[in-house]
């Protein structure tokens, strides 16, 4: 399994990423309880975030579920010619999928190092708090959801370098069927 699977798990609002995938799929909670040798009921718990299955569990679904990797090259070209520091990311592991090169300047790291991989071993405590409003505020049941500004502090994360910002994220949809999200940085104090 890849290693964006196995992250996954820290991620907040497992329970709403977990509809979104099912959704995605068409299928209903009993087949997914049937994947993962439970009751309907229980998945209608991990998706209300009334319970949290383990983490092997979790990996299990994620890798059952998962989708075709997107083919978006128009998509992540229109990224990688952003003149603001911008990076595309799956919405459901924060796999990273493309990242201009102002942001790759601000990070201080190379795009090919990190594509793939889940990006939220290198979330800061705003990152990780604006994540955990998302649910709240309706980003996984909303198809468009309204655009989140977040304000980001400087820190040095073990592999990144992440500056002072006000950074923008907005829902798009790739061509595999999944949720992405656009990160752009529209203020900074670098």
């Amino acid at each position: 399994m890849s290693h964006a699977i196995q992250v996954i798990a820290s991620l907040p609002s497992f329970g709403k990423r977990l509809k979104r995938l099912r959704r995605i799929k068409a299928l209903k909670q009993e087949a997914v309880a049937a994947m993962a040798g439970v009751n309907q009921a229980t998945v209608s718990r991990w998706e209300q975030g009334s319970i949290t299955p383990s983490e092997k569990t979790i990996q299990a679904l994620l890798h059952a579920l998962a989708l075709a990797p997107a083919q978006d090259a128009a998509l992540q070209r229109l990224v990688r010619h952003c003149a603001l520091p911008t990076h595309l990311i799956t919405d459901v592991d924060h796999r990273l999928l493309a990242a201009s090169p102002s942001r790759q300047q601000v990070w201080g790291v190379p795009e090919t190092g990190l594509l793939h991989t889940s990006l939220w071993q290198f979330a800061t405590e705003d990152i990780a708090q604006a994540e955990q409003q998302l649910g709240p505020n309706g980003w996984w049941e909303q198809e468009a959801p309204a655009p989140v500004v977040v304000h980001v502090r400087t820190a040095q994360t073990v592999g990144l370098q992440i500056h002072r910002s006000v950074m923008v994220w907005e829902r798009v949809w790739l061509a595999n069927g999944l949720p992405g999200r656009l990160c752009t940085t529209v203020q900074s104090d670098a």
